[in-house]
């Protein structure tokens, strides 16, 4: 399991919610995660799965690692996959144990 900055963010990132299955439509998720990117994010509650990147906790104001999307697609760029959605992605890199020492 992933440790977050403080409770509060941790809790966040772990939100479920038993009236929104879609924590997209769930007014009460507030935070987006991507284990894959190392990313964090606030969620914009318009109707679609966007989120804006934040640096910064905004419950204890720790900051946050940085985002490794980048890296990610650097990696893929060099074992010849240019088109993640097309192309077949190696397990590796569908979750975040890529980036984790635990693994």
């Amino acid at each position: 399991m992933i440790k977050h900055c403080c409770a509060r963010m941790q809790a966040q990132v772990d939100f479920s919610c038993p009236d929104h299955p879609e924590l997209d439509a769930c007014p009460e998720a507030l935070i987006r995660y991507s284990d894959k990117f190392r990313e964090y994010g606030l969620r914009i509650h318009d109707g679609g799965s966007g989120s804006v990147a934040i640096a910064h906790c905004p419950w204890c104001g720790a900051t946050l690692p940085v985002s490794l999307r980048s890296r990610w697609f650097d990696e893929l760029a060099a074992l010849g996959i240019d088109d993640p959605l097309t192309q077949v992605v190696p397990e590796r890199f569908r979750h975040g144990a890529l980036w984790r020492d635990d693994v």
